[in-house]
């Protein structure tokens, strides 16, 4: 069993767990909107929160959303810092070509994943460590310098 953090929160409502064990609380809609084809949208929540020192929130997409309209979080995961205390606005996009797809206040549009956070100290070195992975960069496990998967 892990932890339990407590987050003052000013919302009505607050974010709920669908499922026990889900990382993911979902943030609702306090205003309605229209996301035409392509188009994007700040849409608020009506959530703010205290995170304490040392925590972050994610605001990542509803995958029900994604997978069936084509809506997602364009800056997935939005950030959330401890010392932020504005309302949480999700920036959503409708990526689907052809149509339009309408927020009623009340619609679940996002998820808010709270996590600890450690402070690091970046330190200035002239050489790194190697690694397993070295220098391969994106799209570059499972395929081959051709362009197709290994054998």
């Amino acid at each position: 069993m892990t932890e339990t953090v407590d987050v003052p929160i000013i919302a009505s409502p607050p974010p709920v767990y669908a499922h026990p064990g889900d990382a993911g609380a979902d943030l609702v809609a306090a205003e309605a909107c229209r996301l035409e084809p392509g188009a994007r949208a700040l849409v608020g929540t009506g959530v703010r929160i205290a995170l304490p020192d040392g925590f972050v929130a994610f605001v990542v997409p509803r995958s029900g959303l994604a997978a069936r309209h084509g809506i997602t979080v364009l800056n997935a995961p939005g950030t959330v810092d401890a010392g932020y205390r504005g309302e949480i606005k999700v920036a959503l996009l409708n990526t689907d070509a052809e149509h339009a797809y309408d927020i009623a206040a009340g619609d679940r549009i996002a998820q808010i994943i709270v996590m600890p956070v450690p402070r690091v100290r970046f330190l200035a070195v002239d050489v790194l460590p190697e690694s397993a992975r070295g220098e391969g960069g994106f799209g570059s496990t499972g395929y081959t310098s051709n362009g197709g998967t290994p054998a």
